[in-house]
């Protein structure tokens, strides 16, 4: 049982990249926060802001 955990926590981590790289933020660093806080970092990751890009 404890296999599935990890395995269900790593999918979350690699989606939760995947939603960050789409709203303009790192996919790397949310993918190890998502690993250390999992489904708190799927709600920090929805509730933030997409990141505006700058004008140049």
């Amino acid at each position: 049982m404890p296999a599935q955990y990890a395995v269900g926590w790593f999918t979350l981590a690699l989606i939760n990249a995947g939603i960050a790289q789409g709203k303009g933020r790192s996919g790397l660093a949310w993918w190890v926060v998502s690993l250390l806080l999992g489904p708190i970092a799927t709600l920090l990751i929805v509730v933030l802001e997409p990141v505006k890009a700058s004008a140049q």
